[in-house]
């Protein structure tokens, strides 16, 4: 996703923080959704950096979520429930599980390099623009530079295992 222009306005601040709390949820909702997909022969079979992978995820996205929706507060809008995305995620990806730990590994992948993706142009849409915010922009912009370089942590942590299973 690529914003390619500068965030001018508190209302396009704060639909993009939302967007951001929109991706949190569905990292978080997908991560557990591939822990209860499996079977309990699986489950035996997850390796543990797996599982804990997908229990760090879900963790991480959902303090992610809190610390985005914290901001949006900070500008007197809404969020949309953690409930309804998790339900829309359900819906939408019950029929289309990976079949095997490297589908998922490769799933998880591709939700935290789109995450990170995100927040790094939207860190960029911020500092390109001189708007002035009803928000502490440094706030914003160290909230979004440590969510980022958590992101990037978790698709290190991705490929690690990925590599390892070769």
């Amino acid at each position: 996703m690529s914003l390619g222009q500068r965030v001018s306005t508190d209302r396009q601040l704060a639909r993009l923080l939302q967007i951001g709390v929109v991706l949190e949820e569905v990292v978080e909702a997908r991560a557990y959704s591939h822990l209860e997909s499996l079977s309990p022969d699986e489950r035996a079979e997850l390796d543990e950096d797996i599982a804990e992978l997908l229990d760090h995820a879900a963790e991480e996205s959902a303090e992610h979520r809190a610390r985005l929706e914290s901001l949006v507060d900070e500008m007197d809008a809404e969020t949309v429930g953690y409930d309804e995305i998790e339900l829309l995620v359900r819906e939408h990806y019950a029929s289309n599980q990976p079949e095997d730990f490297d589908g998922l590994l490769y799933d998880q992948l591709c939700n935290e390099e789109t995450a990170y993706k995100f927040y790094d142009d939207l860190i960029e849409a911020i500092e390109a623009s001189d708007a002035d915010y009803t928000v502490d922009e440094a706030l914003v912009l160290d909230t979004l530079r440590t969510i980022r370089e958590e992101e990037k942590e978790g698709v290190e942590e991705v490929t690690a295992i990925m590599e390892d299973r070769e």
